[in-house]
């Protein structure tokens, strides 16, 4: 009896493990997307996560919600400089998310100040 249920926890942390391990390395998609930076946050109660925000229209009708992964410093630093300001970001799409993870599937990878399109020269 102590055998058979010790293979089934081994199953089951086996199966939990690989859940986790297939959701933390699969990006469901990668991509760029520009707008004004218009949030930055440190949020969270129990899990502090990066959150941001992307304006991606004139009349900000257009919002792109994201997260950055805790271990993206130079990303974090990059973007807290840039609020304001036109940006181009690269991104991860993950399959789900998980609360110490961010709000968002959607996670910053790299960061660069662009010129708008909208301004007026």
């Amino acid at each position: 009896m102590k055998k058979f249920l010790l293979i089934v926890v081994a199953i089951a942390v086996l199966i939990t493990a690989s859940y986790f391990g297939f959701l933390h390395n699969t990006n469901y998609s990668e991509g760029v997307r520009s707008g004004e930076l218009i949030r930055v946050s440190h949020k969270g109660i129990l899990f502090k996560t990066w959150e941001g925000e992307i304006s991606q229209g004139i009349s900000g009708a257009q919002i792109f919600s994201f997260s950055v992964m805790d271990s993206e410093k130079q990303v974090i630093a990059d973007l807290n400089q840039m609020e304001g300001q036109y940006v181009q970001v690269s991104y991860k799409e993950l399959y789900k998310t998980f609360p110490w993870w961010g709000d968002s599937r959607f996670f910053i990878t790299s960061v660069k100040k662009v010129n708008s399109p909208f301004k007026i020269k």
